[in-house]
């Protein structure tokens, strides 16, 4: 199985700068999502050293032979090697921002989710790893699936409490998020992994796709798109500043071919 990509990134329309990055790394098979917070345009540095720290990361360790002694972290026997490679590439680029933070005062305090998916050819599975409530969706025959769970602060209390009322629910903030790259310098990353299946195709976005497109609306561009990704991405971004484009918006679509 192979794949084929598109991404692509947008202001929207009540922003003044884009705090979003994204990068599509096609010899390692590597896509990322990431989108800053921070004042001062420190949200876009904090982004931008994301995915810039996440692609030196895999560049490194792509000669390796296998070889993992020499990584900066310590690796987790319970994943693969790539698993680790992709979790330890998240970890490694909220080190820097951490450090970058508490060198620069100007950038004290930024950060940045992220949502990361690394394709293995060999074993045809994806591994998704993420922070924060940057979002990836599978989208396969009729059917469109959120494949990670948002660290926010409406999601923290319904673990605890699922029986929360409406009431309840409408009381708590819905864009306060509770983890994110840059905050300690430690962070604890979600990993999610699956079989694919030709003509999936999957979908990493940043909130301000999610937050102005329903997951149904997500689903239908993708699909009479008829596996045109580079149109469905536009189309996504265009759908999303129609709804009010109320923040940046990036989008990365794969689409495992046969």
């Amino acid at each position: 199985m192979n794949f084929v990509a598109a991404g692509l990134s947008d202001v929207g329309l009540q922003r003044e700068h884009n705090e979003d990055s994204f990068c599509i790394l096609s010899n390692h098979r590597l896509f990322v999502v990431a989108d800053g917070m921070g004042g001062h345009r420190a949200g876009d540095i904090a982004s931008r050293i994301a995915t810039a720290e996440m692609s030196t990361f895999f560049d490194a360790t792509e000669t390796r032979d296998g070889e993992t002694s020499d990584w900066p972290l310590e690796l987790d026997a319970r994943l693969t090697t790539e698993q680790n490679r992709l979790v330890s590439a998240v970890k490694v680029a909220n080190q820097r921002i951490f450090q970058a933070s508490i060198r620069n005062r100007a950038v004290q305090g930024m950060g940045t989710t992220v949502v990361g998916a690394l394709f293995t050819r060999d074993d045809h599975k994806i591994h998704i790893a993420h922070v924060g409530d940057s979002r990836a969706y599978r989208i396969r025959g009729g059917d469109i699936v959120q494949l990670t769970r948002d660290h926010s602060l409406l999601n923290d209390y319904l673990l605890v409490m699922p029986n929360l009322t409406d009431t309840q629910r409408d009381r708590l903030p819905t864009n306060v998020i509770t983890r994110a790259l840059g905050m300690q310098d430690g962070v604890a990353v979600d990993l999610y992994f699956e079989q694919v299946e030709a003509e999936d195709t999957y979908v990493l976005c940043s909130d301000g796709l999610s937050g102005m497109v329903s997951d149904e609306g997500i689903f239908k561009i993708v699909d009479d798109a008829d596996g045109d990704i580079e149109s469905a991405v536009k189309t996504l971004i265009s759908e999303a500043n129609d709804n009010g484009g109320d923040d940046n918006i990036t989008v990365v679509l794969i689409r495992i071919t046969g």
